[in-house]
């Protein structure tokens, strides 16, 4: 038995109806916004994520609330569009007069959202991996809990060029936005190091053959692969287009290359074999094969709610969703308050906050929370619940 996505869309929808219900039968609560995208088509991270989201709510309730007063999850379904985000967004903060956000969960969404929760004065704990959603003089209630895009390529990169020793870099990228920016951004800090790639090509994440593009990457003396995609089927594709054609050139980029999805698309079991990517050291298996503590505690903690057996979801998007409820609540519980300016500052003099994903770290001049020493390389094929070993060195 797996611990399988109809499980965990199941949970995400009945925790979405209470959350709806709950504002109608609480009276002194704490409010948290919650835009997820629990649908359509970038929605594995989202229903991961929101089963983090609940844990956390239903242990801090348990528990006494926070300040004494429960938490009222108020969950918006954006299903990854931008307008509907920003619509939501408005709702939590002008008309529900929610106490902090968490989301939106995708970068595109957020970068429509943040302003609005800015000049609302909300405090939002940002999970958007784009540069740009993070500002501390035009967003001072932002703080980002996941690591930056930024990270995640420079990781990518290191493990390529200073691993692998490789130095003619194929980039192949999908045409979204987050897809454009990050092929931008890796080709300007790949040539920092001096290195400029061999072929470069932007696909629709929907083209369902990416045989051209690995062929005219191989002809052009491709000797790494860096793809800039959460689309796991375009990655999937990605990967049966380099085994069919027999060339076992190293695949090294996005933390999508290990989701469990593309298990599931690819021609051959094989294919998953030498590629690698951005992750994390919360969920890589140490050399004794054990997970870190904390991060083996939230797993079984999951287990216990969602059945036995493997889990097949990337686990570090529930410990995300399960560290940004325990961030507002060390947020709310060190100001000893839920005014938007002190919570700011609270976490604004964090350091070191022992979350499961990540040890948080908060400035008045730096609201990125993760640190550089979190960030792993992972080797794709090696996943066993949601996590993974590190990649060879």
């Amino acid at each position: 038995m797996k611990v399988r996505w109809s499980n965990l869309i199941a949970a995400a929808c009945l925790g979405a109806g209470l959350a709806a219900s709950a504002g109608g039968a609480l009276a002194e609560t704490v409010k948290i916004g919650w835009l997820s995208s629990l649908t359509g088509p970038l929605s594995s991270a989202a229903i991961a994520e929101n089963q983090g989201v609940q844990l956390a709510v239903d242990e801090i309730n348990k528990a006494g609330g926070i300040l004494g007063r429960p938490i009222e999850l108020l969950t918006r379904d954006t299903a990854g569009d931008p307008t509907k985000a920003v619509n939501f967004a408005q709702q939590l903060a002008f008309s529900d007069k929610v106490n902090v956000v968490i989301g939106p969960v995708n970068s595109g969404e957020g970068l429509a959202t943040t302003p609005i929760l800015a000049r609302a004065g909300v405090p939002n704990i940002v999970i958007g991996a784009l540069d740009e959603l993070i500002d501390p003089a035009k967003y001072p209630r932002a703080f980002r809990a996941i690591n930056t895009n930024r990270q995640w390529i420079s990781t990518a990169n290191n493990y390529a060029i200073g691993t692998l020793k490789r130095t003619k870099v194929a980039i192949i990228a999908d045409t979204s936005g987050y897809g454009t920016s990050s092929a931008r951004t890796a080709t300007q800090l790949l040539e920092q190091a001096g290195i400029k790639p061999v072929y470069s090509a932007l696909v629709d994440p929907n083209k369902t053959d990416l045989s051209d593009e690995m062929a005219k990457a191989k002809a052009a003396g491709a000797d790494v692969v860096m793809p800039w995609s959460a689309a796991t089927g375009l990655l999937g594709r990605l990967l049966n287009a380099r085994g069919d054609m027999g060339w076992n050139v190293p695949v090294v980029g996005h933390p999508a290359l290990m989701a469990a999805q593309i298990r599931k698309l690819l021609n051959k079991p094989e294919y998953w074999d030498n590629a690698f990517a951005a992750g994390y050291q919360s969920t890589t298996y140490g050399p004794d094969g054990k997970l870190p503590a904390r991060t083996q505690e939230l797993v079984d903690k999951v287990r216990g709610k969602l059945g036995t057996g493997e889990i097949d979801v990337l686990f570090w998007w529930i410990a995300l969703g399960y560290d940004t409820v325990k961030l507002i609540e060390h947020a709310a519980r060190t100001a000893g308050s839920l005014d938007p300016a002190a919570m700011q500052k609270a976490l604004e003099n964090t350091k070191g906050f022992a979350g499961v994903y990540a040890t948080y770290t908060f400035s008045p001049t730096e609201h990125n929370g993760f640190p550089d020493a979190n960030m792993a390389v992972n080797a794709a094929s090696t996943f066993k619940d949601g996590s993974f070993k590190a990649a060879p060195r």
